[in-house]
């Protein structure tokens, strides 16, 4: 563990990863509805640049495929090289993997970019052994959080909820895939608390989809605000909010 909490550590300082201890929170969160035993095989649909992927391959030790369609991204994810994680080229509606091969799925953060979300998800299922379990982390239109850094960018909240199917959408969705999904979403809080300042230096590098989706003469009067709040009141505590995570079988 020490290996990996390094190795994260230095992807984390990069700018390109999550606090190592978040990783733990969500891979521990997946293997509460996983089998007990060891090894177990991982997807990592949409990996982006690897955040969680080694930590998928830490906590499962098994094979652990990190699915990127972006080459930009998925090279930045094979500087930090793990033993047990391949990284291929490949989509969702394209998964380079056999037919049941993995015992798990996890998409974070990456269904609302498929351009094809039920054959993705017939994919899935394709890949996945039968009683194997998809982690479908997203959000949701009809339970969007009240994140409080949408006070500063008055359509965040509405371009944000534009950008994700609802819970009963995805649940269809699912079902038409061939894929069980769970009654209700799992609520995971994961996220380290932050500090106003280190809020404002994270949503600063506009990373988020949102920003894609707002009108130009809103971003920079929203972020000179947030700056000269930040400026005047650095420390002060700032929400942790649960991340919501929908968990779907493949039938045996």
């Amino acid at each position: 563990m020490v290996d990996y909490d390094g190795r994260m550590g230095s992807v984390y300082a990069a700018g390109r990863g999550m606090p190592p201890a978040e990783v733990r929170r969500w891979t521990s969160a997946f293997a509460t509805h996983l089998p007990e035993h060891r090894p177990l095989d991982v997807l990592d649909l949409g990996s982006g640049t690897g955040r969680l992927t080694p930590g998928l391959a830490a906590e499962f030790q098994g094979q652990v495929y990190g699915v990127e369609p972006s080459d930009r991204m998925r090279n930045t994810a094979e500087q930090t090289p793990h033993p047990g994680v391949t990284y291929l080229k490949g989509s969702a509606e394209d998964i380079p993997l056999p037919e049941a091969s993995v015992d798990a799925v996890l998409m974070f953060l990456s269904f609302h970019h498929f351009p094809d979300p039920l054959e993705g998800l017939r994919e899935v299922r394709r890949v996945l052994r039968p009683g194997g379990v998809a982690f479908l982390r997203s959000q949701f239109s009809d339970l969007m959080p009240d994140l409080f850094w949408y006070e500063y960018f008055p359509s965040a909240r509405e371009a944000d909820a534009a950008m994700y199917v609802s819970l009963s959408a995805a649940k269809a969705l699912a079902i038409e895939a061939g894929l069980a999904p769970a009654d209700d979403v799992v609520r995971i809080t994961a996220e380290e608390p932050r500090t106003l300042r280190e809020s404002y230096e994270r949503i600063s590098l506009r990373a988020l989809s949102t920003f894609e989706h707002l009108p130009a003469d809103e971003l920079e009067p929203g972020f000179a605000r947030f700056a000269e709040d930040a400026e005047h009141d650095p420390e002060r505590a700032m929400p942790v909010y649960a991340g919501t995570l929908l968990v779907l079988t493949r039938p045996r």
